[in-house]
């Protein structure tokens, strides 16, 4: 049975700019994932889009939005400055956290090629991220904070996208809690048919699996993140 999934747009006010986003929260969710998209997409990919249905039918709320303005995506250097982006996403992050709506749930991160990147240099800097999934990701982008990401990390790669296969296995020696999935048939875009189905498969399962456990105890919570 579907779940009933409320969806907003929303106007994320970050320091001197707004970004639009959407954000789909479903009935009882248990996690927000935050996207954060590669380069020449946006929050209108049509992949990314299907893989967010596919996290909410499973109840987490879901996050889109663009990491650049318009005129920022005028500079081509800004598609690939991780650095800039992986702020940017920071900022996102801190502004969910605030958001009324989504109560402080937990979150999550799923990164697309160089978006994937930034996804993982934002978690080296934040440890509160519960868990992270790559999709056709460039972690090379980002070896020099990859020994510092603390949250389990899921590499998922296109077995026809060997050159990106080689950069994750490399990139998954220097994390300390990761898995690499290869999935059949499938190149750099997903594109195939069946195989973003196996990647949404993934995912839920992945953020699933990590889903902090938080207990009450005295005056203050606990929290423990299962499955390392």
């Amino acid at each position: 049975m579907a779940l009933n999934v409320q969806e907003y747009e929303v106007n994320i006010a970050l320091k001197n700019i707004d970004i639009m986003g959407e954000l789909s929260i479903p009935k009882y969710s248990k996690a927000l994932i935050i996207f954060s998209h590669g380069s020449g997409s946006s929050r209108k990919s049509s992949r990314n889009r299907y893989v967010a249905k596919g996290l909410n039918q499973a109840g987490f709320a879901t996050l889109l939005f663009n990491l650049l303005t318009r005129e920022e995506e005028m500079d081509r250097q800004n598609v690939f400055n991780i650095p800039f982006l992986s702020e940017r996403l920071l900022l996102v992050t801190k502004w969910a956290q605030k958001e009324s709506k989504l109560k402080r749930m937990p979150i999550g991160y799923f990164g697309a090629s160089t978006g994937a990147a930034a996804a993982l240099v934002a978690a080296a800097d934040r440890k509160d991220i519960f868990a992270l999934v790559s999709r056709g990701g460039r972690p090379d982008l980002a070896l020099e904070q990859l020994h510092k990401v603390e949250c389990p990390v899921l590499l998922i790669v296109g077995s026809q996208d060997f050159e990106v296969i080689e950069l994750n296995k490399s990139a998954k020696a220097s994390l300390k809690h990761s898995e690499l999935s290869i999935i059949p048939s499938a190149t750099h875009l997903f594109e195939e048919p069946g195989t973003l189905d196996e990647v949404i498969d993934l995912a839920t399962n992945w953020f699933a699996k990590k889903f902090p456990i938080i207990k009450e105890k005295g005056n203050f919570s606990e929290v423990w993140l299962t499955g390392f």
